[in-house]
Order: structure tokens, then C-alpha cells, then sequence
């Protein structure tokens, strides 16, 4: 199997991957885990930033948190190399 096939099946290597993409757009706006909090708590969604923290850290958050943040933000594309 190729690197990039097992890259596919990876879990680990694509927690990383989402990670660092919205790690990247956060830092991009330098913007921080406080700021994304009172942002998102206008539009009605309540995550405070230890909770944003964590979610981020770990990896493991869904399409919709991840589309809220870059949202809320002022992402409007994002770049998948």
C-alpha cells in the first residue's frame, strides 16, 4: 500500500490534519480561544475557550464545530494541500 493510501486510513494522521488546518486559520487572525468564544456565544452556540482548547488539542471535533469556528472567524475558503 502507498504512503498516501495509508495516510487515508490513518486516523491519527488525519486528527493532525484538521487540527492544523484550523489551528492555521485561527493563528492566521490571530484570534484567540476567548475571542472565538464570545464570537460564537452571538451566534447562539456556547463553548467556552477551555473547551474550544481542548477540542482543538485533541483532534477529534465534528464538520460542524470545525465550520462554526472557521465561520465565526471570517474564514471563507480554506487551501487543502
Amino acid at each position: 500500500m502507498s504512503k498516501q493510501n495509508q495516510n487515508f486510513a490513518d486516523e491519527t494522521y488525519w486528527k493532525d490534519y484538521v487540527r492544523g488546518l484550523l489551528k492555521a486559520e485561527i493563528a492566521r487572525r490571530n484570534i484567540s480561544y476567548v475571542e472565538i468564544s464570545e464570537k460564537l456565544a452571538e451566534q447562539g452556540i456556547h463553548e467556552s475557550p477551555q473547551n474550544i482548547s481542548n477540542k482543538i488539542a485533541r483532534g477529534t471535533f465534528g464538520a460542524i464545530f470545525m465550520v462554526q469556528v472557521l465561520t465565526v472567524i471570517g474564514c471563507e475558503q480554506i487551501n487543502f494541500h
